[in-house]
């Protein structure tokens, strides 16, 4: 089952490269965007440059009751994903 991505690096970092298919919502506007974050298939993985800004947000987002896990460097999915 492919899981849907979630970047939460800013704008423009996801421009200069990311995971095909994943979906660019800051971390700062996380908070905001919970209700849509909630339609979204899940589980969902998020990512970042390293890992400790998903980290971040997978915390959150669990907390608010979204199956979600943190999957570190976009870099690193984007291997997994080829």
């Amino acid at each position: 089952m492919r899981k849907q991505i979630i970047d939460v690096r800013t704008p423009e970092e996801f421009s200069a490269g990311h995971v095909k298919g994943s979906i660019n919502i800051p971390l700062q506007d996380i908070p905001y965007q919970v209700q849509k974050i909630k339609t979204i298939k899940q589980p969902l993985v998020l990512c970042c440059a390293s890992g400790n800004r998903s980290g971040q947000a997978a915390v959150f987002l669990k907390n608010q009751g979204i199956d979600c896990e943190n999957g570190g460097s976009w870099l690193d999915l984007r291997y997994q994903m080829n």
